[in-house]
C-alpha cells in the first residue's frame, strides 16, 4: 500500500478505537462494542507486525478499495465466505440502484437547448459522472457536466457521488463556469484522498446560443458544425490533484442545429479484437457523417459504431456520452 493510504487507514482505526473506548467508558458497553474493540486492536497489531492488508488465506494483498471501505477486512475477494460474498453482492446491488438514481432523469426543460446522454458502466458500479441542471435564473440556462473519476468499482462510485453532491450544491447559486471549476476542484481536493482525482468538463449554455466551457483534463469535447468538426482541449489539470489549480474558460457560440459532443475515455480508448484503440478520429468521422441526425439517433449511431469496432471484445471501462444541441428553432 502507498504510504498515504496506510497512514489514512491507521488513523481511521485509531479514531474508531477512541470513539468506541469513549462509549464504553460512558457506560454504553455491549458484547458487540467489546468485539469491535478487539477487532480494531487486532488490526492495529497487524500494522505493527507488517501484515496489515495481507489476506489471511492466500497471503496476497487485499484490495485497497475494500480496506478504505472497511479497514477491518482480513481476506481478499477471492476468499470471502459464502455469507460474506452474498452480503457483498447485496451491497453492490443496492449501490448500483442508488447510483442509477443519481443520473439525470432526463434533460431539464431549458428553452433553446436539447440534450441526450447514455451511461454504460463496465460493471455493476461505475466512476463516470454525468449531469444536466437548469440554472436558477428561471431555467433559462443549462449547466452540463461530464467526468471520469480515477479507479473503478465501489470506491469510484462513492467518489462520483461525492463529486455530484459538490457540483449540485454549487450550481444552486448560479456560479460562473470558472467559479464552478475552481470551487469544485478545491472541495473535491479537500475531501478525497491524494491518489483520487477526476477529469471533468463543466459548462453552461445560455439562451442566445453562447457556451462557456472548462475542460479539467478530460477528453476533448467535439463541436459538430455544418463546416466540420473541431475540438476543445484541456484548460487545466484534473480536479483533486492540487487544491490551487487554475482553470481557463473557453467560449463559443452554437448556431441552431449545431452540437457539442462530450464523451469519456471508455469510448475513445475502447479496444477491438486487434487491441487497437477506437480513437477520436474515428469518432469525428461518425459525427461528421451522422451529425444531422436527431440527437438520440446520433448518440445511438456512435454507440453502434464503437460496438462494431469492438466486435465482441470485452469492455473494460465505463462509457458515457453527452450531446448538447441548440434547438433548430432557437
Amino acid at each position: 500500500m502507498a504510504g498515504i493510504v496506510e497512514s489514512t487507514l491507521r488513523d481511521r482505526l485509531h479514531d474508531r478505537r477512541r470513539r468506541l473506548q469513549e462509549a464504553v467508558e460512558s457506560g454504553v458497553e455491549t458484547p458487540r462494542l467489546s468485539h469491535l474493540l478487539q477487532d480494531i486492536d487486532a488490526a492495529l497489531a497487524r500494522f505493527d507486525a507488517g501484515t496489515y492488508g495481507v489476506c489471511e488465506s492466500c497471503h496476497e494483498s487485499i484490495e485497497v478499495e475494500r480496506l478504505l471501505g472497511d479497514p477491518l477486512v482480513r481476506t481478499c475477494l477471492d476468499h470471502l465466505t459464502p455469507g460474506e460474498r452474498q452480503a457483498l453482492e447485496e451491497d453492490l446491488d443496492l449501490a448500483a440502484r442508488v447510483q442509477g438514481r443519481l443520473l439525470p432523469e432526463g434533460p431539464p426543460a431549458v428553452p433553446g437547448w436539447e440534450a441526450c446522454y447514455r451511461y454504460e458502466p463496465a460493471g455493476a458500479l461505475g466512476g463516470d459522472y454525468c449531469d444536466l441542471v437548469a440554472s436558477g435564473d428561471g431555467a433559462r440556462s443549462l449547466y452540463f457536466l461530464l467526468g471520469d473519476v480515477a479507479g473503478k468499482g465501489m470506491a469510484a462510485s462513492i467518489l462520483m457521488a461525492s463529486l455530484r453532491a459538490i457540483v449540485r450544491t454549487l450550481v444552486e447559486s448560479g456560479p460562473s463556469v470558472h467559479s464552478l471549476a475552481m470551487r469544485s476542484n478545491r472541495l473535491f481536493c479537500e475531501t478525497a484522498l491524494p491518489q483520487h482525482y477526476a477529469t471533468l468538463v463543466c459548462g453552461k449554455a445560455s439562451p442566445a446560443g453562447e457556451i462557456e466551457i472548462c475542460n479539467a483534463g478530460h477528453c476533448p469535447p467535439m463541436v459538430v458544425r455544418r463546416g466540420g468538426i473541431s475540438t476543445i482541449g484541456a484548460s487545466g489539470l484534473p480536479i483533486g490533484l492540487f487544491c490551487s489549480s487554475e482553470y481557463e474558460v473557453h467560449r463559443l457560440r452554437l448556431e441552431p442545429a449545431e452540437t457539442l459532443f462530450l464523451f469519456t475515455d471508455g469510448l475513445s480508448e475502447a479496444r477491438g479484437r486487434s487491441d487497437a484503440e477506437y480513437g477520436t478520429e474515428r469518432l469525428a468521422g461518425v459525427l461528421a457523417r451522422q451529425g444531422h441526425l436527431p440527437l438520440n439517433d446520433l448518440v445511438s449511431a456512435c454507440l453502434q459504431d464503437v460496438a462494431a469496432f469492438r466486435a465482441g471484445a470485452p469492455r473494460t471501462d465505463d462509457l458515457t456520452l453527452l450531446a448538447i444541441r441548440r434547438s433548430a428553432g432557437a
